[in-house]
């Protein structure tokens, strides 16, 4: 059985698993149907959960808190909560929002504190202003660490110089979708994504900088599920609503079940992989529903790949 593997983010003093649980499904008043999956993945060493502010209003944080209190694991759990999303229009998220999400999390969760706090969205403030309101949430021991998701890598330098400048904590993290698939189209607005050509500048200033990637949507939102194929009708409409039913996308999914098939494992597990043996600093954010499922995804971690095969998936030719 393939074991966890961990590593570390600045202001969090336990172990991070590089596979973060996802828990929208979770759900408060359902949370019987979801206790085999949240035991299983702790008992195969998950310790990084990500819950939200905006999943479920309110009820996956509570699900996801009382699960976590009933079991009597706080202290060796990692909660990543996000808060500060944009809703009805907005265009800026105001500090006291951000600061309201936050109290309410933790109410919701019942905890003291959130292991890491992350802005769904850039909230389009000064960047002076976040960094200070994110100091003072940590100095008053509602946080431990900080980041943002779904922001641009110059984004984050800038927060970064300014809170180095000030003897402040910088972000300690970041969230953008990272897959073997390119998004070519937002899946929601304003969400980021380093794949592909595009994202070359930010993975290069992702990897100077060694800040921990927190990457979501691994499999890019089921089209390296395995049951996705360039000629499926049945799938092609939903998928193209995903921004990952593209040409070039196709290519590298066609790779994708050669080299698993050449491997023995499924097509997302090596896509799992594939995000795992990147050369930066990744815990990647998956999905699964199911104990079988998260062990799935706990296999990929004992997939290696080669530079010359990530280069292969990428672009049909070797590095």
């Amino acid at each position: 059985m393939a074991e966890m593997k961990y590593g570390e983010i600045p202001g969090i003093d336990k172990p991070v698993s590089r596979l973060a649980q996802g828990t929208i499904m979770v759900h408060v008043d359902s949370l019987e149907e979801s206790l085999p999956l949240l035991d299983a993945s702790f008992e195969g060493g998950a310790t990084l959960y990500d819950t939200a502010y905006i999943y479920g209003g309110g009820a996956n944080e509570r699900g996801v808190g009382k699960w976590v209190n009933d079991r009597g694991i706080r202290d060796q759990i990692v909660m990543l909560g996000k808060g500060g999303h944009p809703t009805g229009g907005q265009t800026v998220v105001p500090p006291e929002q951000i600061t309201r999400e936050l109290n309410e999390s933790l109410e919701r969760l019942g905890f003291d504190y959130i292991d890491l706090y992350i802005l769904h969205r850039d909230p389009q403030l000064p960047v002076g202003e976040i960094i200070d309101l994110l100091n003072e949430q940590k100095d008053a021991g509602r946080i431990r660490a900080f980041g943002g998701s779904n922001w641009t890598h110059d984004r984050i330098a800038e927060a970064n110089a300014y809170a180095e400048a000030g003897g402040r904590t910088p972000l300690a993290a970041s969230s953008p979708h990272f897959s073997l698939a390119v998004q070519v189209k937002p899946v929601w607005a304003d969400c980021l994504g380093i794949s592909g050509p595009d994202g070359a500048d930010a993975r290069a200033w992702y990897a100077e900088a060694d800040l921990p990637l927190i990457t979501w949507s691994s499999i890019a939102r089921g089209f390296f599920s395995g049951k996705v194929t360039r000629d499926d009708d049945s799938v092609l409409e939903e998928c193209s609503r995903q921004g990952f039913c593209y040409p070039e996308n196709f290519d590298r999914l066609e790779r994708a079940f050669q080299m698993a098939a050449e491997k023995g494992v499924s097509v997302p597990q090596l896509a799992v992989a594939y995000v795992l043996n990147y050369p930066l600093n990744i815990f990647a954010l998956v999905g699964p529903c199911t104990p079988q499922e998260f062990q799935e995804n706990l296999a990929a971690l004992a997939i290696e790949l080669t530079p010359e095969e990530l280069a292969w998936l990428e672009s049909g030719e070797e590095a």
